[in-house]
C-alpha cells in the first residue's frame, strides 16, 4: 500500500532551503540553550575586558559588544518573522486539513445514523409482526 504523506510532510517537502534555515535559526534563538550560551559569552567578554592587563579590545561601556548585539538583532528579527509567517502557513494548512477531516467524519456519521435508523425500523417492524402473530393466536 502506498504511503500517503501527511499535510505536514507535504509542507516540509515544499519548503525551500532558506525557509528551513529560518525555522532552525528561529528555533535555536528561541531556546534556553542560546540564552545561556550567549549570557556566558557576554560575561566572559566583560570580565576579559575589565580585568585584562593588556589590550582592552572593547573597554567599558563595551561599544563593540553593543554593536554585535545590534547586528544580531537586525538579522534575528526578520528571520524570526519569516519563521512565524511559515508557522502561520502551517497552522492554516493544518486547519484546512482538520476541516476536511471533520467534513468527511460528519458524512460518515450521517451515513451510520441512517443505517442505524434503518436497522431500528426493521427491528420494530419485526417486533410488531411478532406481537400481531401472538395476538392472533
Amino acid at each position: 500500500m502506498k504511503n500517503i504523506p501527511t499535510w505536514h510532510e507535504e509542507h516540509e517537502i515544499a519548503s525551500t532551503i532558506g525557509q528551513r534555515l529560518a525555522d532552525k535559526v528561529a528555533s535555536g534563538m528561541g531556546s534556553w540553550r542560546f540564552i545561556i550560551y550567549q549570557s556566558i559569552i557576554v560575561v566572559i567578554w566583560m570580565i576579559i575586558n575589565v580585568i585584562a592587563y593588556f589590550k582592552h579590545w572593547d573597554p567599558y561601556p563595551f561599544i563593540l559588544l553593543n554593536l554585535l548585539f545590534s547586528t544580531q538583532a537586525a538579522y534575528a528579527a526578520p528571520i524570526i518573522m519569516m519563521s512565524q509567517n511559515r508557522q502561520n502557513d502551517r497552522d492554516r494548512i493544518q486547519a484546512e486539513a482538520d476541516y476536511k477531516t471533520n467534513i468527511e467524519a460528519k458524512i460518515e456519521i450521517e451515513a451510520l445514523q441512517k443505517q442505524l435508523s434503518k436497522i431500528e425500523i426493521e427491528k420494530l417492524d419485526k417486533i410488531l409482526k411478532i406481537m400481531e402473530e401472538m395476538k392472533a393466536k
